[in-house]
């Protein structure tokens, strides 16, 4: 049984990566931990701020939370009809990257699934503060599912990779948890000008492939060195309904992450993006 956290600020973004999950994972058995984390609420609400003290306005924020979490509930179950869903409601006074860290390693979550911005980011971004921050210190696979994108059954998958690292096998056994139930393609692509592979490539693409097991995966090398120009034009091109990366050290996904140019250089796709990552999990 999958375990997967699903934040939630109870904007529009975030019911609809909500909708998409349950329809991602409709065959899948798992139990899904809604979170709130409101921590945020308590200090930006001047109007009880100036009214009451800080701790009946924490109380106002707390039975608030657990109301609309009871609410988002009922919406779950609605989208569902797979009796091996389980839901648990987690509702705190936390800061949100602090819960999230907390959760992930306490029940051990092997996926996160939010929105791409929340109910107070600009319409500018491409990715909103809590979205940047799961992707780049969480130590957990994140589903990042952009603005009013409606769920399409993910027929071809996009995982650019330079097979320079082993993965961890838990993270690459998830994309086959994932899609296998949908059939999928996955297209594991290599971006370089050289169409040779060295030894430790080639050792690397094996521990890829001998783990996706079950799923119809491709290897391709493209020739280029613009890397985001080719995953942008192997999108469109091919009707990829989603990206798949890896972050590690050093990797071409943490270089993005960690630009502060980010929304104008890169992750500004327009399809759900699933970030790995490959750090030592159970």
């Amino acid at each position: 049984m999958l375990r997967i956290l699903i934040p939630t600020d109870f904007s529009e973004n975030a019911k609809n990566a909500l909708k998409y999950a349950m329809q991602l994972l409709k065959d899948v058995d798992c139990t899904f931990y809604l979170m709130h984390a409101y921590q945020d609420e308590i200090y930006s609400d001047k109007a009880l701020m100036n009214q009451e003290t800080l701790s009946t306005i924490t109380k106002i924020v707390d039975n608030r939370s657990q109301l609309q979490l009871e609410q988002v509930l009922n919406e779950a179950k609605k989208l569902t009809t797979n009796p091996n869903h389980v839901f648990r409601l987690i509702s705190t006074e936390s800061q949100f990257i602090d819960e999230s860290e907390e959760i992930v390693a306490e029940k051990d979550i092997d996926l996160v699934v939010m929105g791409t911005k929340g109910r107070k980011q600009s319409h500018k971004m491409t990715y909103g503060s809590h979205t940047l921050q799961l992707l780049k210190y969480v130590d957990c696979p994140v589903l990042a599912i952009p603005d009013n994108f409606e769920f399409k059954t993910p027929k071809r998958i996009m995982f650019p990779t330079n097979v320079m690292i082993p993965y961890k096998t838990r993270e690459i056994r998830l994309l086959s948890q994932l899609f296998i139930p949908h059939h999928s393609e996955l297209d594991v692509v290599y971006v370089s000008n050289s169409d040779k592979l060295s030894n430790r490539q080639q050792k690397n693409k094996d521990l890829i492939f001998d783990t996706l097991s079950g799923i119809s995966a491709k290897f391709k090398i493209l020739p280029d060195d613009a890397i985001i120009d080719v995953i942008f034009n192997y999108i469109l091109k091919n009707n990829v309904d989603m990206l798949v990366m890896v972050n590690t050290k050093h990797s071409f996904l943490e270089n993005i992450l960690f630009q502060s140019t980010i929304d104008e250089l890169s992750l500004n796709i327009e399809i759900p993006f699933l970030a790995l990552q490959n750090m030592k999990r159970k």
